[in-house]
């Protein structure tokens, strides 16, 4: 008996991960014991990573159908959205936080280019990229080591695959010190007639494995995905994959002239799990089996075993189910792009999926158990509220005293990494290949991408605070949700459906998975006022700092909702800058005294524990409905949603864009420091001609939607009750500079 196929023992399945009864449950749907192939097989396809064992049942709430659906969530690759004349849109987002976090540039990189397999597998050719991105204090050595890894290696493989980043988010905080968080993002285009599906079929079909050669990197990585973070983590580089952008940009090729002959019965990426994963995935998606013979595999190292083949996470690799007797055109294109495509098996009437190495069957498993939904174990875990939401509650406004110098504060605000420009990160962006990006020279709440041919446009954005969320699980992720929806209605599109990455810690702790819980909560009221379903996306537990004493601390949860808009008509794209000096400015929607959980107070005023921001979802979505209608009816030229750092660093902002200065006055039935700091949410800033001003008014009170006059534009001064807080070159060298200026230090 070889190695590969000696009975796996209940030690080795613990090793592996898997929990006592997870080894008995096995045994029970084999009818017999695993042989260690197997028992690999199903510890990584059985670890979190792969079949959210511990989310699924909550996932399942989530509302997953919308009038624009091309494909139901969970079925293919990414989501997919018909966007109308003909097209739609594939979009997903997917976190790579464990291999960034041990080695940041290929853990980046690799994230990256994964995001895009999934999207033009599908046979759609990416068009963007956003990223979402989390780390500890950006003072620290470690935060800027992660960052100058990350960033680069975001950068480098996005530039050199041709694909533009159009937006972004950045945030520090010291829970992410040793765990950031990386989430990659991106949208493509696809005729809606020639989805790629990623379920196998046609027994008797040849499968083929394409892209680069199999090596030992990344074995085991979606069970290294699937624990805690700590110091031993370092030994763990294996898990780390290693990136080619080159070979995926030929793979994407070739795949695209694959798609126009019409051979392809099934393709999948090679993520998670590798061959495990895309073969079994693939067979339970068609309802058939396959024989896979590992030696045909090419590799890049002799001798390699069974399960490395099996677990290998060698990246810009898919798997492809071939119309029989279309081989030899199949062949000629992979040939053509001078890359791998290597006939391996052939879809079999199933259930079974069977692994053989030399003639030699090393592995029999029904694919069905092996897959989320299926046969993989479900989980409902312990959840309890944690003491410091009661806590929260006791903050008191009335307790805070006002800065004695405003000027300063404000100054002091707009220099916080939270909020500061982050033109370190994205100048190592290419935001302009491809020359689709319209948001390049015209900056708006969310990235905008030209539909060539078309009068369309798409909008999208990535949008999460991780300490709102942390405030209150369900109101933070239903601003979350909420904010996304506003950028991409201040940029003048309708949101149409989103995609999650949902970052937390170890669901096995009770108040973790309490925060999870009112997470899942908050986004599905949330998706279903805005009619924006859930089209898929990942869940990331695990991101835990485990420190040395045996203590551990989870990240902020962090359900980052990326969101796709359309714009119907690109003559209504809004732009957030300042347009011309006279132009009034309104604040549209209801004021608080409201400081909570806000950068000022958080990281400013060092008050950690309050909770989340004011927040009603019907005032939300009264104010989208009347903002689409303001843009369309061209009664505005800018506008910007007030998030974090509040009024002024919104007017800030929409001044720094244009060289323009502002002169408000601040109502006296409002704190001054909740109303120019606060962060509660609902409320944009618009300027308006003078000339629209009583057709705007007319609107205001025909929609009963709150307005308030501020003041005006002005040519280069920032003035507040009379006041100057600066020039705007002045507060623009603060802000463009803040970060830089840290990572200078180093």
């Amino acid at each position: 008996m070889s190695a590969a196929t000696q009975l796996a023992t209940l030690e080795q399945a613990k090793e592996m991960g898997l929990m006592p009864q997870e080894f008995e449950k096995i045994k029970e749907i084999l009818g017999r014991t695993p042989n260690f192939t197997e028992m690999c097989v199903y510890s990584v396809m059985w670890s979190e990573h792969c079949s959210y064992k511990n989310s699924i049942k909550w996932l399942k709430t989530l509302p997953k159908d919308g009038p624009h659906m091309l494909v139901k969530a969970g079925e293919e690759n990414a989501g997919l959205v018909d966007i109308g004349d003909g097209l739609g849109c594939a979009f997903k987002i997917e976190s790579h936080n464990h291999p960034s976090a041990i080695e940041p540039y290929q853990g980046a990189a690799t994230g990256v280019g994964g995001i895009n397999r999934d999207i033009f597998t599908m046979g759609a050719r990416p068009v963007a990229l956003l990223n979402s991105l989390r780390f500890g204090e950006i003072s620290n050595p470690k935060t800027q080591w992660l960052m100058e890894g990350i960033v680069k290696g975001i950068g480098d493989y996005g530039n050199a695959f041709g694909i533009p980043t159009v937006g972004g988010e950045v945030y520090f905080d010291e829970s992410y010190q040793v765990n950031p968080l990386v989430n990659a993002m991106s949208a493509g285009l696809i005729d809606s007639t020639k989805i790629i599906s990623a379920k196998a079929s046609g027994v008797g079909n040849p499968v083929f494995i394409v892209g680069s050669a199999t090596g030992k990197d990344g074995i085991k990585g979606a069970s290294f995905a699937s624990k805690d973070i700590t110091e031993e983590s370092a030994k763990d580089l294996p898990s780390v994959q290693v990136g080619d952008p080159f070979q995926e940009k030929l793979l994407l090729e070739a795949t695209m002239e694959l798609a126009e002959i019409d051979a392809i019965r099934g393709m999948q990426d090679m993520g998670a799990a590798g061959i495990t994963c895309s073969t079994s995935e693939m067979s339970a998606g068609g309802k058939v089996g396959m024989d896979i013979h590992l030696e045909k595999v090419p590799t890049r190292q002799e001798g390699m075993l069974p399960f490395e083949i099996l677990l290998s996470e060698s990246q810009e690799r898919m798997l492809v189910v071939i119309e029989k007797g279309h081989e030899d055109k199949v062949k000629a294109i992979f040939d053509k792009w001078d890359l791998h495509a290597a006939e391996i098996g052939l879809v079999t009437e199933g259930p079974m999926v069977r692994y053989f190495m030399n003639g030699d069957l090393v592995s029999e498993i029904p694919a069905e158990s092996l897959v989320l939904g299926g046969g993989a174990p479900q989980y409902e875990r312990e959840y309890k509220e944690p003491a410091y939401f009661q806590e929260s509650k006791k903050f008191d406004i009335a307790n805070i005293e006002q800065p004695k110098d405003f000027v300063q504060a404000a100054q002091q605000l707009i220099a916080l990494p939270n909020i500061a420009s982050k033109r370190w990160i994205y100048e190592q962006y290419d935001s302009m290949v491809g020359t689709a990006t319209m948001t390049t020279n015209r900056p708006s709440d969310a990235g905008v991408v030209n539909i060539k041919g078309s009068n369309k446009a798409l909008v999208l954005t990535v949008d999460c605070n991780g300490r709102y969320v942390n405030a209150d699980p369900e109101v933070g992720t239903m601003i979350a949700v909420s904010e996304a929806a506003r950028n991409i209605v201040c940029s003048g599109g309708q949101p149409s459906a989103i995609t999650n990455c949902l970052n937390f810690g170890n669901p096995y702790i009770p108040e973790v998975y309490w925060q999870f819980v009112g997470a899942i909560k908050g986004m599905a009221a949330a998706c279903r006022k805005f009619e924006t379903p859930v089209t898929g996306g990942n869940v990331s537990f695990y991101n835990q700092t485990v420190n040395e004493d045996g203590t551990s601390k989870p990240v902020f949860p962090t359900p980052t909702i990326g969101m796709l808009g359309i714009m119907e008509d690109k003559s209504h794209h809004m732009t957030l800058d300042f347009k011309y000096k006279g132009d009034l400015i309104y604040l549209i929607g209801e004021s608080q005294d409201d400081l909570n959980s806000s950068e000022y107070l958080y990281n400013l005023l060092g008050i950690k524990n309050t909770p989340a921001p004011h927040f009603d979802l019907e005032e939300e979505f009264a104010l989208h409905q009347f903002l689409k209608h303001m843009i369309q009816n061209n009664l505005i030229n800018a506008a910007h949603d007030i998030s974090d750092g509040g009024l002024w660093v919104t007017l800030a902002e929409m001044g720094m864009s244009s060289k323009l200065g502002f002169d408000i006055e601040t109502p006296l039935e409002f704190r001054k420091d909740a109303f120019l700091f606060g962060e509660s949410q609902s409320r944009v800033v618009v300027t308006v001609p003078e000339r629209d001003k009583d057709a705007f008014l007319d609107f205001v009170l025909e929609n009963k939607v709150p307005a308030m006059l501020l003041g005006h534009v002005t040519k280069g001064r920032f003035t507040i009750d009379g006041e100057e807080f600066g020039s705007v070159e002045e507060v623009a060298d603060i802000y463009s500079n803040a970060i830089g200026n840290f990572m200078k230090k180093k």
